[in-house]
């Protein structure tokens, strides 16, 4: 037995149950490039994949889907949680199925850049009997981020962890800081998924790093990435950036 056919999730891929001639082909997100391929092709998961895209490809859809697949709430947590405040979800888990790995653990953890503020506010409402909870709402964006994945209880153990855009309110020492724990996290026997707009974030090492598009889903290198080359010219020539000539 190899070590991928004991990750929690192997592949995703559409339920045989659903009626593909039921889906809305013309609606939202049905007509997001990487999400249709995602539907029509399945999806095969490594250890550690980072999805890189422009705002509006899909990458964020892709991630969100496949956390809910696999049983995490939409708006971020751990297994089995149930904090919720406005449904925005566009309902892909009821298409999708995990194919989990023999003996994969069953644990996960979903954090989403754009609802952190409510699971922090949810979690400090309902703090661990045990240990409690840190004051989130008491540290800055970036603060609070690092106290909660410095938790070992939540990120210190085999799963399957999502991260959706993780370096929004990270400075660059944090990003690289985030970098070594998720590659300590994987080297732990953790699955990590993440979506990002970071050329810091997409350097993780051993990384299976897909670009989306308009083509969909494309495997590239970490130098083959558009956001790698745009930051690059915008470090040589700022004022290019600005003028519009690129």
């Amino acid at each position: 037995m190899t070590a991928f056919s004991r990750l929690p999730v192997r592949r995703v891929e559409r339920d045989p149950g659903f009626d593909l001639s039921s889906a809305p082909r013309t609606r939202w997100p049905w007509t997001v490039r990487a999400v249709a391929q995602l539907v029509d092709d399945g999806l095969d998961l490594g250890p550690l994949t980072v999805l890189v895209g422009e705002n509006g490809a899909g990458k964020s859809t892709v991630v969100e889907a496949v956390a809910l697949a696999f049983g995490l709430s939409p708006e971020g947590g751990g297994t089995g949680a149930r904090h919720t405040t406005r449904s925005s979800e566009p309902g892909m888990q009821e298409v999708l199925r995990v194919i989990r790995g023999v003996g994969g653990a069953r644990w996960g953890y979903f954090v989403r850049a754009e609802t952190m503020h409510g699971l922090f506010t949810y979690l400090e409402d309902n703090p661990r009997a045990y240990d409690g909870e840190p004051a989130f709402h008491e540290r800055s964006h970036g603060e609070a981020f690092q106290a909660i994945t410095a938790d070992p209880w939540r990120f210190g153990k085999p799963g399957f962890y999502v991260f959706d855009e993780p370096e929004a309110g990270l400075s660059l020492r944090s990003q690289l800081l985030f970098v070594e724990q998720v590659e300590d996290m994987v080297a732990n026997g953790a699955q990590v998924l993440v979506a990002t707009h970071s050329p810091v974030v997409a350097a993780l090492r051993g990384a299976t790093l897909l670009q989306v598009d308009d083509a969909g889903l494309r495997l590239v290198r970490w130098d083959e990435l558009a956001l790698v080359d745009q930051h690059r010219r915008f470090v040589a020539d700022p004022e290019a950036y600005r003028r519009g000539d690129w």
